[in-house]
């Protein structure tokens, strides 16, 4: 399937330069890791929104983006990098907050399908 190779979620070319030098297991690792790391992000994110934190959600945002970045998450970093500077009122960051953490669980899906399929 011609598709997965214009897939916008992804950093391809990064994931499969990953698979070549690391072999699947660590990317697999790196994959666990991220799930385990990002819960916590998006709590520390959560908790910077809740307090009205602009400096806790900058700080927050930016840990996240390197993150997504560190496993080739492409639409959720450049979403990330958009969040990271918003000064939006906090009823409006609940709103972005909600989106974040429905655009993580679909990249989250769209990885772990990537990955099946290697």
């Amino acid at each position: 399937m011609g598709t997965e190779q214009s897939n916008p979620d992804l950093d391809l070319e990064l994931l499969e330069g990953y698979l070549d030098s690391l072999g699947k297991t660590i990317v697999e690792q790196m994959f666990a890791l991220y799930c385990q790391q990002v819960a916590i992000y998006l709590n520390d994110i959560e908790s910077a929104q809740l307090n009205d934190s602009l400096s806790g959600w900058e700080e927050h945002c930016h840990k996240m983006k390197g993150a997504t970045a560190s496993v080739g998450m492409c639409q959720l970093h450049a979403q990330l990098k958009l969040l990271e500077k918003s000064t939006a009122p906090k009823e409006q960051k609940r709103e972005l907050l909600t989106a974040l953490k429905l655009a993580n669980e679909q990249a989250i899906l769209t990885f772990k399908s990537w990955l099946e399929s290697k």
